[in-house]
């Protein structure tokens, strides 16, 4: 037997003043008398990635590389980044693993951070592309955009399991469910109510909400492909450019987005938070590559290496083919006419 969504949570959105019923359970099932399910967050997540793996095989083909050896690059990046991505969740949140080692490997629960998976990934990708002789740094290009596809599309996992959402705001733009209510009450201090008796009662008098950083961090990752591609089609000037801009554009916004969070990874028993320090290197060491190669290829130009055209170049392809035999035809109607001429 199958049941298909469970697990609703009632979601509120001040702004609109409207409420959903949202399940983290795409459906359960029933096998020997044990219970399964499989959860959005993975449905979800898996979504993502096939999106992200189109669009980046769509730009390799457009860009002539060998999409079997590309194949190879996406099985072990994406194996790679799910390994690193849970391994780095597990790392800043071991004093809980600690305790309960057989939760390391339910990933369906949730906790894959973003950046561990970026980290492998690209770590698995580059021992992939010496070992098949690809370009490393056009792939990441091709990756660049891909992967905000999949980052985007992956936060609506977490709106299902109702989790990574932000400190109150005042705004119209605010959420609010029992879940998220469960969690205030479960941890007071990150929203200073340890005074407050009766934390959901507060909550519901005062008409408070939460960020829904999941949105934010949705709707940055689909601008931000919008201006990749239009870096990578009208002003891309080396292989890895279109990466470094990512680096830039996504750091930016976690080094933001992460602010607004009540469940970060911190390092040790700072209040340093991990993705906010890591954002922040990675878009100062982003923008110094990105500028100081931009500047030595002002006095000293280079050719990409590798085919480098987008899609939109295709249709001047196919237009400059199809005049091609209007132009032959001219041609050789020229050529006789002359031989016309030296004949009378």
């Amino acid at each position: 037997m199958v049941e298909w969504f469970a697990d609703f949570s009632r979601v509120t959105f001040g702004g609109i003043e409207k409420t959903f019923d949202v399940s983290s359970v795409f459906c359960e099932f029933m096998i020997n008398g044990q219970v399964y399910s499989i959860k959005w967050y993975g449905v979800i997540i898996a979504f993502g990635l096939v999106l992200a793996a189109l669009f980046g095989g769509r730009i390799a083909y457009t860009w002539k590389m060998d999409l079997s050896k590309m194949v190879d690059v996406l099985i072990y990046g994406m194996f790679g980044g799910i390994v690193c991505a849970r391994a780095y969740y597990v790392i800043f949140q071991w004093d809980y693993y600690s305790v309960h080692p057989a939760e390391i490997f339910q990933i369906w629960r949730g906790g894959l951070a973003i950046y561990g998976g970026i980290i492998g990934g690209i770590i698995a990708a580059f021992i992939t592309c010496k070992l098949e002789k690809l370009n490393f740094y056009n792939l990441l290009d091709c990756a660049g955009m891909s992967l905000l596809i999949g980052q985007g599309i992956g936060r609506w996992g977490n709106y299902a399991n109702q989790e990574a959402f932000g400190v109150f705001t005042n705004g119209n733009y605010g959420m609010m469910s029992d879940k998220v209510i469960s969690y205030i009450e479960a941890h007071p201090e990150l929203y200073g109510l340890e005074d407050v008796w009766n934390v959901s009662g507060y909550i519901e008098e005062n008409n408070l909400f939460v960020h829904p950083t999941f949105f934010y961090e949705f709707a940055w990752c689909m601008l931000g492909v919008l201006v990749l591609y239009i870096i990578t089609r009208k002003f891309r000037k080396f292989s890895g450019q279109t990466f470094l801009c990512y680096g830039i554009w996504y750091g930016l916004e976690r080094t933001v987005v992460e602010g607004l969070r009540t469940d970060s990874l911190y390092i040790g028993n700072t209040d340093l938070r991990v993705s906010q320090v890591l954002s922040i290197a990675i878009v100062v060491v982003c923008t110094v590559v990105l500028v100081f190669k931009l500047l030595s290829l002002r006095k000293k130009p280079v050719l990409i290496e590798g085919v480098d055209y987008f899609p939109a170049d295709e249709k001047q392809v196919k237009k400059s083919k199809k005049n091609k035999p209007v132009i032959e035809e001219k041609e050789n109607k020229d050529f006789a006419n002359d031989n016309k001429k030296d004949e009378e």
